[in-house]
């Protein structure tokens, strides 16, 4: 049986870019780094949300870095978030709005050119 997902990528141009990213910007946990595979074949790097099941790994390939990501982070204040995203230098690329939808929305670029999309579920008090 099927319990969760463990990871998904990223990916990278610059791992060590990346991982300062994530780490500092973000604000995420670095659960692993190690080379990966033969000499010069990059690292697995694996990095997270403080107590998240699942874990993205940061992989050397750049030639697919930049565009939408396939995974979208959840917040529990969107707004908030990104404001301190923006003072941390992250360059928010979609500001927060409730959506058509009934979700709030807002999108932000890491160091590879990735955007990446952030999301607060609905709350009673929110517009419609």
């Amino acid at each position: 049986m099927i319990t969760s997902v463990a990871f998904t990528t990223v990916h990278c141009q610059d791992q060590e870019r990346a991982k300062t990213f994530y780490t500092e910007v973000l604000g995420f946990e670095p659960y692993r780094d190690e080379p990966m595979g033969e000499s010069g074949a990059g690292r697995w790097i694996e990095v997270g949300p403080k107590g998240a099941d699942t874990r993205l790994v940061l992989f050397p390939d750049a030639d697919r870095a930049g565009g939408l990501t396939s995974f979208v982070l959840d917040t529990d204040d969107i707004v908030a978030t990104c404001a301190d995203l923006a003072e941390r230098g992250a360059e928010i690329t979609v500001q927060p709005k409730v959506e058509a939808w009934g979700s709030w929305w807002a999108q932000v670029k890491d160091s590879e050119g990735n955007e990446i999309g952030l999301a607060q579920r609905p709350r009673a008090s929110d517009p419609r």
